[in-house]
């Protein structure tokens, strides 16, 4: 009788090891979800920063290992050589921020069968602009990509409210879909502030630039200084690091009793808008819910929920895109007049063009 109780007890305690080693869905070692950075840092304060936040989030909530790479280049070459590199180490679910991964992509997820990619801002292809290009999202891929120019409309409105009038201004990064998206927005929402709230904002189209890169700070705050001195009040910088050297700007004149406003991009960027106690040039920002989406597809993969082939969008409707909730520069009639807007957008009685040039409809 003895030596069955005990080979029971050994047994049960096999048992118990085999589940502990396995872990459950939310168990260490389960799942390594990693991520490659793009052509900006992992501390730009706004697209990987972002991106990546959500990822460690995902990670302490879930208990999962986390790791990013940053390439030493920003070719294709470069991105695949550190997404083999995550792989290799064990890693099985791979973020991937922003349209330069994309042939990237679209070559890892039939190499790597048995991991999870989630692409934001692009989708799969073979990076060919003729006759043979192919796109795909594979079944172990999920592209996913936000309405900016909503969030860029919300950002207007505020910002017009709140100024009520003279001119306001616009710097990008690259002159890609996404950065595009937030300018025409943001030009809508004035618009509507104008024709709704009687505002008496103006954007002039040499107040409207793109830079060209996502990294060239000091390039940033150069552009940014000429704009405050012809007289603008606010720039909406959507620039990575570009958007860093203009906030940078707005932050020594600010210093220096100068009117010099901001409005952020990606993540609600207050904090780093600071330039004395707790004093921003952060007027409100276009935000992108970057964190929650990669929150949301690791746990959609440890419920094994993963929606693999999809293309998805965040948008005003899921709660995708918006502004703070809150922000101290924005007084309470500015804030409410976003929230009105917000939920007429959510109902469909305000229709954003993703189109430069349209009109509201």
């Amino acid at each position: 009788m003895y030596k069955k109780k005990l080979m029971l007890v050994l047994a049960l305690m096999l048992v118990i090891a085999l589940l502990a080693s396995c872990g459950g869905a939310t168990g260490a070692g389960k799942l390594k979800v990693g991520m490659v950075t793009d052509a900006g840092t992992i501390d730009d304060k706004s697209f990987n920063q972002g991106t990546w936040e959500g990822v460690v989030k995902a990670g302490k909530d879930y208990k999962l290992e986390t790791q990013y790479l940053k390439p030493t280049g920003t070719t294709q070459a470069d991105y695949t050589k550190e997404m083999g590199n995550l792989y290799d180490s064990g890693y099985r679910m791979i973020v991937c921020p922003g349209f330069k991964f994309e042939t990237a992509v679209f070559e890892a997820q039939d190499k790597y069968k048995d991991a999870k990619f989630v692409l934001i801002d692009g989708s799969p292809n073979n990076g060919k602009f003729d006759d043979t290009r192919v796109a795909k999202v594979g079944t172990n891929t999920v592209a996913i990509f936000f309405a900016e120019h909503e969030s860029g409309f919300l950002a207007g409105v505020a910002a017009a409210v709140q100024l009520k009038e003279g001119d306001v201004g616009f710097i990008g990064g690259m002159e890609i879909p996404a950065v595009q998206k937030f300018n025409w927005g943001f030009q809508q929402g004035v618009n509507y502030a104008n024709a709704n709230y009687a505002t008496k904002i103006t954007i002039k189209a040499e107040n409207v630039i793109y830079q060209g890169t996502f990294s060239e700070m000091a390039a940033g705050q150069q552009l940014a200084a000429q704009m405050y001195d012809k007289g603008v009040k606010a720039i909406f910088a959507a620039a990575g690091g570009v958007g860093v050297g203009v906030i940078n700007e707005a932050k020594t004149r600010a210093g220096a009793g100068k009117e010099a406003w901001v409005v952020g991009v990606d993540v609600d960027q207050y904090s780093q808008g600071i330039y004395t106690g707790d004093k921003s040039i952060i007027l409100t920002s276009a935000m992108k819910q970057l964190g929650q989406a990669a929150i949301s597809m690791v746990k959609a993969e440890l419920d094994g929920k993963f929606p693999g082939g999809q293309t998805l969008t965040f948008n005003a409707a899921n709660d995708g895109v918006g502004i703070p909730a809150s922000n101290p520069n924005l007084s309470s009639d500015a804030q409410a007049k976003a929230k009105e807007v917000l939920a007429k957008m959510k109902k469909g009685d305000i229709k954003v063009s993703d189109v430069q040039g349209s009109l509201i409809k």
